[in-house]
């Protein structure tokens, strides 16, 4: 056991938790389980919107175990439910910073300070939308940013694509299995997509890329997403399409901003794993989609969440906590 943790824990007595799990969704609540089962006592953090991503997603189809699918908020109380019946607590509420420099951890949520000797950040990454008009409306009922997720829902209809990077042109080419017609939209005529990317976008049939075109506001009735209006950014001339369907592929934002630096990230914030799932600071792990740049589905943040707590469990074991 280190040396200054034996002093602390000798003053503070219980108050040093085992590990706290900031963040929910897939990855915190699977993290949760295992660490609960493991009887480690695990304190999550789960934010004000606990759930991650999926409270966005109405229905989950390519989750394991649900035949006939799930809808994510409700995917998301039932692996709460689970965790929790195993001993996970739970607070929902956000974590403001930490305090990394020196064990135990210090977690700092609304003005309390917590002590734990380890801790798993499953805090995910936040999909940036394009906040025109009658979008908050329909994030969920047509517009997505996950084709993989939601992409089956519209067989044979025509969709929309936002983006000019390589998962834009990536999602575009996945519709084409499903969708009719797939018009991807960029604000420009150069792509940040790499060539092999960009040619197979348009080089399929049933894409039609539009450039020098952005969204300028959805358009809806009582049945859902009905079209777009575009507008060219040159001159602001404006046209309507119709769609049932719109992904929006212009990145993620890993949510890191209460880390203040102390945990190594690469270019774009998201965390890294230096030793399995443990990151450049002893003790504390990552997993879903804060430290996922690839595959961000429900099932591999869940993956990442089992991982991170064996070997969070295994670290704790090694250093006698």
């Amino acid at each position: 056991m280190f040396k200054d943790a034996i002093a602390l824990e000798e003053l503070m007595g219980d108050n040093i938790r085992n590990v706290i799990i900031i963040g929910s969704g897939p990855a915190g609540y699977t993290a949760g389980l295992y660490t609960a089962r493991a009887m480690l006592e695990p304190l999550m953090f789960a934010g004000y919107m606990s759930g991650g991503q999926l409270m966005l997603t109405s229905d989950v189809e390519n989750f394991p175990g649900y035949p006939k699918g799930i809808g994510g908020p409700e995917m998301m109380m039932e692996l709460r439910e689970q965790a929790e019946r195993f001993g996970l607590e739970v607070q929902d509420r956000n974590v403001d910073r930490v305090d990394l420099s020196e064990r135990p951890f210090k977690v700092y949520s609304e003005g309390e300070e917590y002590l734990t000797h380890a801790i798993i950040v499953s805090t995910g990454a936040e999909s940036i939308w394009l906040g025109v008009e009658g979008e908050e409306e329909q994030k969920g009922r047509g517009i997505s940013t996950c084709a993989t997720c939601d992409g089956a829902f519209f067989k044979e209809q025509e969709v929309l694509v936002v983006g000019g990077g390589d998962s834009a042109m990536e999602e575009a080419t996945f519709l084409t299995r499903f969708a009719s017609k797939v018009t991807l939209v960029h604000r420009r005529d150069v792509f940040r997509a790499s060539q092999v990317m960009y040619d197979r976008a348009a080089n399929h049939e049933k894409i039609e890329i539009k450039t020098f075109r952005q969204v300028k506001k959805w358009l809806s009735d009582d049945s859902g997403l009905t079209g777009a209006v575009l507008e060219d950014p040159r001159d602001g001339s404006t046209e309507e399409i119709a769609l049932s369907g719109a992904f929006i592929a212009i990145g993620h934002t890993p949510i890191t901003g209460f880390l203040e630096g102390q945990l190594e990230t690469d270019e774009e914030g998201y965390l890294i794993h230096r030793d399995h799932t443990m990151t450049n600071v002893s003790g504390v792990f990552a997993a879903g989609d804060v430290v996922d740049t690839r595959y961000k589905q429900a099932i591999t943040a869940a993956g990442l969440g089992c991982q991170a707590a064996i070997d969070c469990e295994r670290w704790l074991e090694e250093n006698e906590h």
